[in-house]
């Protein structure tokens, strides 16, 4: 079968709609990045230079496929690729890999470094759409989709789904020091090297001392009744610290999971990260965080979530070894039978 002509550009600030209605066709009022369903953000968001809206037409202006990408900041290095929407009527016209493809060349052009994209592990079909265009898996983000997300990839599924994080290498990024843990150094080096990230694994120097306080940043997202705990500076408290916020989160705001970041590039992540699997927090991979310099180890506690094996899809070799990582890391109470 031959593939249809279209046409592919960027919507105008004017145009938000356009992204609004291809998600309501989607997923109907359940997608859980709220923002997306309002015209004049999505419009503040392409005209302050945070968001790009690519879509895919055909010749008669019938819009076939949206693919976005954000960014921290205008100019930042480093973008995330999101609410992919492929229209009914381009089924089986490859449009998701054209279109990312598409914005994949122009990001590349602009001297962005690379792009991360959530894939759900419902199935394997977006993720093999992933490696087919380059990128990598970074890590697992067990039970990140809540129950009430409703679209085609968790028809049949009840509770939670899971996400696998990519990585698209698109040009060169700076080099920096990577400061692992002891216990995850060798899955740190693996994904490193495996998505040609500019990090090499460094030992903390001899006189680093830790801050006797760990400054963190909670940020609560209701949508997906998770935290993300930022960690800024890692201190001698880190695990009580961590241990007191994540009581709080569990026992009084009633989150399902609660995820914390660490900065790679801070020696102190190297020696004080292995100490939070006392509390139940365990590996999920490498992650982008707009709140520090560079990549992050995510770990990850699950509070109401029970993963089941067979729930989490992986399309590489790669994403099956790390995705045996991920779960075989997890307290043991909480792995999978």
């Amino acid at each position: 079968m031959s593939l249809m002509d279209v046409t592919f550009r960027f919507l105008e600030a004017d145009e938000g709609t356009v992204l609004t209605r291809a998600i309501e066709a989607a997923y109907g009022q359940s997608y859980d990045l709220r923002w997306v369903y309002d015209p004049d953000e999505v419009g503040r968001r392409i005209a302050a230079g945070t968001y790009v809206s690519c879509i895919a037409e055909s010749a008669a202006g019938e819009l076939l496929c949206h693919m976005g990408m954000s960014l921290a900041a205008a100019g930042d290095a480093v973008a995330h690729s999101g609410q992919a929407v492929t229209l009914p009527a381009a089924r089986g016209q490859h449009l998701f890999t054209r279109t990312k493809r598409w914005l994949m060349d122009w990001a590349q052009e602009r001297g962005l470094a690379g792009m991360y994209s959530e894939a759900t592990a419902a199935h394997p079909y977006s993720q093999k759409a992933n490696i087919e265009l380059g990128a990598h898996e970074t890590g697992f983000l067990l039970g990140w989709i809540p129950a009430t997300v409703s679209n085609d990839a968790a028809e049949g599924r009840r509770g939670r789904q899971s996400a696998a994080l990519f990585y698209t290498k698109l040009n060169d990024g700076h080099e920096r020091p990577v400061y692992a843990p002891e216990r995850h150094r060798e899955i740190v080096a693996q994904t490193i090297e495996l998505c040609e990230l500019r990090g090499e694994l460094a030992e903390p120097p001899p006189q680093c001392e830790l801050e006797e306080r760990s400054e963190l940043h909670c940020e609560i997202d209701r949508g997906h009744n998770l935290a993300l705990i930022t960690v800024h500076v890692p201190g001698a408290d880190l695990e009580e610290a961590i241990g007191a916020e994540r009581h709080h989160l569990f026992r009084h705001e009633n989150l399902d999971a609660v995820y914390i970041d660490l900065p790679l590039e801070r020696p102190a992540t190297a020696l004080v990260a292995d100490h939070l699997e006392r509390l139940g927090v365990s590996y999920s991979g490498i992650f982008p965080n707009h709140r520090t310099d560079g990549d992050v180890l995510r770990m990850q506690s699950l509070h109401r979530v029970r993963v089941k094996a067979d729930d989490v899809a992986v399309a590489s070799d790669h994403g099956r070894e790390l995705l045996e990582y991920v779960l075989s890391d997890l307290p043991q109470a909480a792995r999978p039978a």
